[in-house]
């Protein structure tokens, strides 16, 4: 028998049995790793079909996808025949692109509490001389957005354009805002220009339907006061 009659081509499998083809059929959900990797790799070789080759570099891995991402094009190319240059390097990038939506990920964290919004602002806040006014912009679910400074340097009620502060949510479709700004004095007590502030940006939130879920004052021995906390938004 002929080494080329040894295994099916992908080409001559029934269409739902392709990978490609069964990826625009019925989604990325239904497919398995191997026929997912057999995708990136694009083709097998003479006695092996892409996804038999797939799955026995999952095999080896124990079906790991992190220990599979730890390997070099190198230890690709070195330890499964059938991977060139050309698979190698398509099968590391993937890889690494899934590992940094992994990282964005952990780079925007839930923010449901003022002690979290506390860690996330502290490295911009600690230690300041002077006021500044930020917001921490986040999702339905509260996972962070981005945050933005939008005051520094002292700031009043009247100095904090409201119109700045909801272009920023806006325009980064952000539905829920934490509002928080420090108080270099360390006295965490909220003014009564904190207090109007506060209600000035809640009251135009509700119309624009972004909304202030806290407002959280820093002070220096990493305690603070919320607005949330003490029923005051």
């Amino acid at each position: 028998m002929d080494d080329s009659t040894i295994y099916n081509s992908i080409k001559n499998w029934a269409e739902e049995d392709r990978p490609r083809e069964k990826l625009m059929q019925i989604g990325k959900k239904k497919l398995t790793n191997a026929e997912l990797l057999a995708i990136i790799i694009g083709s097998g070789s003479r006695n092996e079909s892409a996804v038999q080759l797939s799955q026995r570099i999952l095999n080896s891995v124990n079906n790991n996808i992190n220990e599979l991402s730890s390997l070099t094009y190198n230890d690709l190319m070195n330890r499964f025949k059938g991977i060139g240059e050309a698979k190698a390097i398509n099968i590391v990038a993937a890889l690494e692109l899934g590992n940094r939506r992994k990282s964005n990920q952990e780079d925007r964290p839930i923010v449901s509490s003022p002690q979290q919004a506390y860690e996330v602002l502290f490295s911009d806040l600690a230690d300041l001389e002077y006021e500044s006014f930020w917001l921490i912009l986040l999702s339905n679910s509260q996972r962070l957005i981005k945050k933005v400074c939008i005051s520094e340097g002292g700031w009043s009620e009247s100095s904090v354009d409201l119109k700045k502060v909801f272009k920023s949510a806006l325009e980064n479709n952000s539905p829920k805002v934490i509002l928080a700004h420090n108080h270099p004095s360390g006295n965490i007590t909220p003014s009564h220009s904190d207090k109007a502030l506060t209600e000035r940006i809640n009251s135009a939130g509700k119309i624009l339907s972004v909304q202030i879920i806290d407002h959280v004052i820093f002070g220096k021995e990493g305690d603070y006061f919320s607005f949330a906390e003490n029923g005051l938004i």
